[in-house]
């Protein structure tokens, strides 16, 4: 889903205007990511859990020339969902 796709639903369920709306949900993604990255752990109650995943450095292959490079090692951003939500899918 789109950005604009969110700040559309919420627009539709408020009743609030375009810029509010987008406001709102640049609002909650930037409080998603500041606890992601003070804490590591974003929880939202009856949705799930995003966690922030290490990944070691690791072997890989070109894959137009094959020949080996190394990846760095990175973050990721990893997600559980909540029995609810997977009940309700």
């Amino acid at each position: 889903m789109a950005k604009q796709a969110l700040m559309d639903i919420v627009r539709e369920h408020t009743g609030c205007t375009h810029v509010v709306a987008r406001e709102t949900t640049s609002a909650l993604i930037a409080a998603m990511t500041k606890e992601l990255k003070s804490s590591g752990r974003f929880v939202l109650t009856n949705f799930g859990v995003f966690t922030v995943s290490r990944m070691k450095a690791r072997k890989g292959r070109n894959p137009r020339t094959g020949e080996p490079i190394k990846i760095k090692a990175s973050k990721t951003v990893r997600f559980r969902a909540s029995r609810n939500l997977r009940e309700a899918i």
